[in-house]
């Protein structure tokens, strides 16, 4: 990440891909800006979901490098930040959650089956269908069960109709997140093909918690490989 004089320059056009210590990128839509930034030796991603209207700012995973976090949510959200949202329990998520917290003092949520798990008790527990408020947006909590019990995505309809799927660790480019047994395989492909493939359309975009973006239409023929191939 390049810095000038305490300033985080932040890259345009957006691509999706980051990397750890490039420069975040960010994506305007209809309503929204979207802060994407990978950090830590597991590439994780953190993303900031901004209102456009009011400045009003979601952190999505608070996962590693809380000083850089720090910094990027002093340049981009001066007024604070409403929401922290953990997708799931695993640590790579969270490294940076305790440090954030104690410094900023942004209120958390996660989902309750994976909230015992976490460094810092979720003010808030999302469940399946859940709305979140963000200024004038508001965004769809999903629980994925599977790679965790209690992950879960978020879903944002901009304000052109498209939505916008952060993921976690549950969807990726090329599959679904990891599991640790064939009914935890089933239980999360089960969730993801009817809560996500089944509800919005191919021009969905998928933020996922490490890597690249995706849509659901580049995905969505490759469903049945995925569950004949078992992960």
């Amino acid at each position: 990440m390049t810095t000038i004089g305490g300033v985080i320059t932040i890259d345009s056009p957006y691509t999706g891909h980051v990397t750890p210590g490039s420069n975040p990128q960010q994506r305007s839509v209809p309503g929204a800006r979207i802060v994407k930034m990978s950090v830590g030796a597991m590439d994780n991603n953190v993303y900031l979901v901004q209102c456009a209207n009011t400045g009003a700012t979601l952190l999505i995973d608070a996962a590693n490098e809380a000083e850089r976090i720090l910094e990027l949510l002093d340049q981009e959200a001066p007024a604070g930040v409403a929401l922290l949202v953990t997708t799931h329990q695993h640590p790579d998520h969270w490294w940076a959650l305790a440090d954030v917290h104690a410094k900023s003092g942004m209120p958390t949520a996660a989902h309750e089956l994976d909230a015992a798990a976490l460094p810092v008790a979720p003010e808030r527990l999302l469940a399946d269908d859940d709305r979140v408020t963000i200024g004038d947006l508001e965004l769809r909590a999903i629980h994925l069960s599977g790679h965790t019990p209690g992950s879960v995505a978020l879903a944002l309809t901009d304000g052109d109709g498209r939505t916008h799927l952060f993921t976690g660790d549950s969807l990726f480019p090329g599959g679904v997140g990891k599991t640790g047994s064939p009914a935890e395989f089933t239980a999360l492909l089960g969730d993801v093909e009817s809560k996500l493939f089944g509800r919005y359309p191919d021009d969905t975009v998928v933020y996922p918690g490490h890597g690249d973006d995706t849509t659901l239409g580049a995905e969505r023929d490759s469903l049945p490989e995925w569950r004949r191939r078992g992960w």
